[in-house]
């Protein structure tokens, strides 16, 4: 290589004839780079090619690693070679054409960070091979040769001895020309930026590339001697430890054994700090720590520090403070350093980035201590030494936990597959997680097919829930209602499919116990008590042909024991019943027939489960976790572990890993930021505007009344709908509903005096029980009803199913007489009929008219049935009232107010027109479900008025008049 002053050269412009100087410093880099590339030319060829060759057979991995690295220095070599070509083009260029070509277009300016590259990538191959002795392995082979190549080293290198071993010739022969000519280029580069002008355009492009190449001088000579510190520390290791800690990529930073410091509590004998990571021996045990998990904590004297990973923390101490202060600065920056993934730029702890490392950060880690962790390997956030943020945990065994973290805790939403015994099949927890189990709501897919979607505490199902099994099951069964430590306990419902059944009443410890009501598929109702899952004590069963029995039962319902037979039309049966197999069911007792015949409705009409289940208290654990988060100011990161989440059930999820994911509704990604919710009840509280804000927020299934909503209509469908739908049950649905619709409202009162809170306001006054009531039917039970009217209507029919009968039997025979007829046989005054309008003869109008008198009233009393909400069908009650007497004023010309006497029959004649299907169901939800406030009122009044018509229309005289002959008006009625 040539070592010499760098000349300057005069170059000749052939075209022009004369001379043009260039500035000597550009004529300097040109012959620099012809030198550099010649003389890795001559490197490749007179050391790394023989190199490779002397390198012996890859059988064993050590050896076939030293291998690795040689060929990736004769590629790095190769790179160095075309990058400096490229240099040596532009430079020709330019001193070619320097009026043509700029000096910005000098490839170390215009490209300074790609060829500052390529120089990092040479120099962190040949620091591989120098700190696991690369070179003086692969040549031990050819020893002979090296020997004799001294003379032609010596010729390209300065200082190369005659005595000194072939490693130190080789490890120059590959140093010492860059180390040369990356002084050079610093040398020139700032000559050259002396040389132009303060303001000239290149000025900063040529202090650019001399600053990188000044570091990149600072950066070699750090690399050098970290590897060479590295390489000397092997031999002082025992071949186990070596073995172990040996890679070509780490470099040591600090030795114990140079700077003294005590680790406690461990007692290590030597601490070796690496730039990956940080090693104390102890023996033959070795203690190896990811620098990527280290947290530096300054102590309270200058003589400790603490470090924290994630399953040790221990402290350095050391006698001499300065000695000290070395070793937390050097395992501070290393441990930076091992965080951004690359060598700090020129020397460790000078880069651009802080020198102070983040508490929070990502990394892996397997856990080897006892516990719940062992064996396992987290991935994700840290904070401190602690998985905490969002990571993943993987087990051995195929357990898999992906999902939010705390203080080292599954604490937040997670989703857990657990595998079982069968193949490839698994159990799948998406839930909230509290300390490092589940709490709050969560669902569980089981490999079993089964499904809970329900609340948890401390790991087991707790408070509110659902568990359904597959329909396909050998016993598919689903319950609804309240667990207290993984069993069923409380209120809950359970329908088993198989037996046709369905059981409404109170649990404990996983077995029906207490007071319940039992409903079959075949109608047959039973109430009595249960105690360890068996039927003790008297108990009422009732028939679907309204039969009643009093006394003792069997699991299947059979009638054992004494017990009292009360049928239908009124005759008993009391004595002692027995089922003998095969032979049926026989009894000895006394018959009466001499009683009265009953009121139909004292035995169809029985309600079951009323005053033996509170309704306060029934779905305690559905408001219970509503309440709490209103309790608990509506925390943002509390609203789903308490009130819930929806996300697509895939039975996949259960069978393969590759689905551990859980798409679900993000409420402070969507509409229904808790914010902004709250604001809008505080914005809306006059009476029409809190209306529309409570119909928005119903409906809404991200709103917490939504959310609550939807719950409660899941609970009134599992009890009431399907083979819960039985007459007998309607007085416990009725009440239900009200109840809801009163704790909603306090649900809105709950979450109203929060938003107040949160601006601050002061809260509303407490409400009395009667201005609760009527805020509950007149504002919130219209808004809830239409989610329980499909099955609460459907109970009102089974109750009135008798009265409805007749009822529509009256009116198909009302509907053959025409107007005139009809309005006679009703005894309405003749003068309040609407005909004289018709062109007709008196028989005509008397046979043939018909549907054509109080067709407004008749029209208008036919929307009843297009609303569930009792006060619009109360107005469309109203509504009618006010058609006939319109009508009636409009035929005498005059106002006209119609007493009882007259409206009765007119109204009678109105709803037979009308032909309202299950007139008697509507009248008594309205009835029921009508606000307090219209009570003695015009709405009570009407619907009096409706509920007499209703009754007279049963009527056996109503039913069976026989109509005579439409052809003869003459004939007698």
């Amino acid at each position: 290589m040539y070592c010499g002053t760098v000349r300057v050269e005069w170059k000749f412009r052939p075209e022009s004839g004369t001379l043009a100087m260039c500035r000597p410093e550009e004529a300097a880099l040109l012959r620099l780079e012809e030198v550099f590339s010649a003389t890795l030319a001559r490197i490749n060829s007179l050391v790394l090619q023989p190199l490779l060759e002397a390198a012996p057979e890859a059988s064993d991995p050590w050896v076939r690693e030293c291998l690795q690295l040689l060929q990736q220095l004769h590629r790095s070599s190769q790179q160095l070679w075309d990058v400096t070509e490229e240099s040596l083009h532009s430079l020709r260029e330019r001193l070619r054409h320097p009026e043509a070509v700029g000096l910005e277009s000098l490839l170390l300016l215009q490209s300074a960070d790609r060829v500052l590259q390529v120089h990092l990538e040479y120099i962190e191959s040949y620091t591989c091979c120098v700190a696991v002795q690369a070179f003086q392995k692969a040549a031990k082979r050819r020893s002979e040769y090296w020997r004799g190549q001294r003379k032609v080293l010596r010729q390209v290198l300065l200082g190369v001895s005659s005595e000194g071993s072939v490693g130190t010739a080789l490890l120059q022969a590959l140093r010492q020309p860059l180390a040369h000519h990356v002084q050079q280029y610093v040398l020139l580069l700032l000559s050259l930026g002396d040389t132009i002008g303060e303001c000239h355009p290149t000025r900063e492009l040529v202090i650019h590339a001399a600053g990188l190449f000044g570091d990149l001088q600072s950066f070699m000579r750090q690399e050098l001697d970290q590897a060479m510190a590295t390489q000397a520390l092997w031999p002082t290791l025992s071949s186990r430890l070596r073995d172990v800690l040996c890679t070509p990529a780490r470099r040591l930073l600090q030795d114990s054994q140079d700077v003294p410091v005590t680790v406690t509590p461990l007692r290590a004998e030597r601490v070796l700090l690496f730039d990956d990571a940080l090693v104390l021996l102890q023996g033959h045990n070795i203690h190896t720590f990811d620098l990527k998990l280290v947290w530096v904590e300054p102590g309270q004297d200058r003589c400790t520090f603490h470090l924290l990973t994630p399953e040790e923390e221990f402290s350095f101490c050391s006698k001499d403070p300065q000695g000290l202060v070395v070793w937390q600065w050097k395992v501070t920056q290393a441990v930076c350093q091992a965080l951004r993934g690359k060598k700090d730029f020129p020397v460790l702890g000078a880069g651009l980035e802080p020198s102070e490392p983040p508490t929070c950060r990502c990394g892996a880690y397997t856990f080897r201590a006892e516990g719940r962790f062992c064996q396992a390997t987290y991935e994700g956030e840290w904070y401190w030494g602690r998985p905490h943020g969002k990571g993943t945990l993987k087990w051995p065994d195929g357990r898999n936990h992906v999902g939010d973290f705390c203080q080292g805790l599954e604490h937040g939403f997670g989703i857990r597959l657990v595998p079982q015994a069968s193949e490839d099949k698994f159990d799948c927890y998406k839930c909230h997680w509290w300390e490092g189990s589940m709490c709050g709501y969560g669902i569980c897919e089981y490999s079993t097919s089964e499904v809970y979607k329900g609340y948890f505490q401390e790991g087991l199902r707790h408070g509110f829930g659902v568990l359904e099994s597959a329909p396909q099951a050998p016993r598919p069964l689903r319950y609804t209602g309240h667990w207290e430590r993984g069993q069923r306990s409380g209120y809950g419902v359970e329908e088993d499919s198989n037996r046709g059944e369905r059981y409404i009443g109170m649990w404990q410890t996983d077995q029906r116990h207490g007071p319940g009501v039992m409903v079959t598929q075949a109608g047959v109702c039973y109430q009595g008590t249960f105690q360890a899952d068996k039927m003790v004590g008297p108990g009422i069963l009732l028939s679907d042909d309204d039969s009643l029995y009093e006394g003792t039962f069997t699991r299947d319902l059979t009638l054992v024991g004494k017990g009292k037979v009360t049928f239908p039309n009124g005759f008993t049966l009391e004595g002692s019943f027995s089922s003998v197999s095969g032979r049926g069911l026989h009894t000895q007792g006394v018959l009466d027939t001499a009683a009265l015949l009953p009121d139909p409705s004292s035995t169809c009409k029985r309600q079951l489960g009323q005053g033996v289940f509170p309704v306060e208290s029934r779905w305690q654990g559905v408001y219970g976790p509503f309440r709490d988060f209103v309790r608990a100011g509506c925390p943002g990161e509390l609203r789903e572990a308490l009130l819930g989440f929806h996300v697509q059930s895939s039975r996949e999820l259960r069978k393969s890993q590759e689905y551990l994911c859980c798409e679900r509704t993000c409420p402070e990604d969507q509409v229904g930021r808790m914010e902004d919710l709250l604001e809008e009840l505080v914005q809306h509280r006059e009476p029409k505007a809190l209306q529309q804000c409570l119909r928005k927020a119903l409906s809404n299934s991200l709103h917490p009344l939504g959310k609550l909503l939807r719950m409660l209509m899941l609970t009134f469908q599992a009890t009431y709908a399907g083979i819960g739908a039985n007459k007998h049950l309607q007085g416990l649905a009725q009440e239900e509903v009200k109840q809801h619709a009163q704790e909603l409202w306090a649900a809105y009162r709950g979450l109203l005096q929060v938003a107040l809170q949160r601006k601050g306001q002061a809260p509303e006054e407490d409400e009395d029980a009667e201005t609760r009531d009527l805020r509950v039917h007149g504002l919130v039970l219209p808004l809830v009803l239409p989610s329980f009217y499909s099955e609460l209507f459907t109970l009102y029919l089974l109750l009135h199913e008798r009265e409805d009968s007749l009822y529509s039997q009256g009116i198909v025979h009302l509907s053959l007489f025409p107007d005139a007829r009809l309005l006679e046989f009703l005894d309405v005054q003749k003068h309040l009929w609407p005909l004289k309008d018709l062109t007709l003869t008196t028989n005509q109008r008397y046979s043939l008219v018909r549907d054509k008198c109080f067709l407004s009233a008749t029209e208008c009393l036919q929307k009843m049935i297009t609303t569930v909400d009792p006060r619009e069908k109360l107005e469309v009650l109203e509504r009618t009232y006010g058609e006939i007497e319109a009508t009636v004023s409009r035929v005498l010309g005059r106002e006209h107010k119609l007493p009882m006497d007259d409206l009765l029959p007119l109204l009678i004649y109105v709803v037979s027109r009308a032909q309202i299907q299950h007139l008697g169901a509507e009248i008594h939800l309205i009835r029921d479900m009508m606000d307090p406030l219209h009570t003695g009122g015009l709405y009570d009044f009407l619907l009096t008025a409706l509920e007499s018509c209703y009754e007279h229309i049963q009527k056996e005289d109503m039913r069976l008049h026989r109509l005579p002959s439409r052809w003869s008006s003459r004939e007698p009625w």
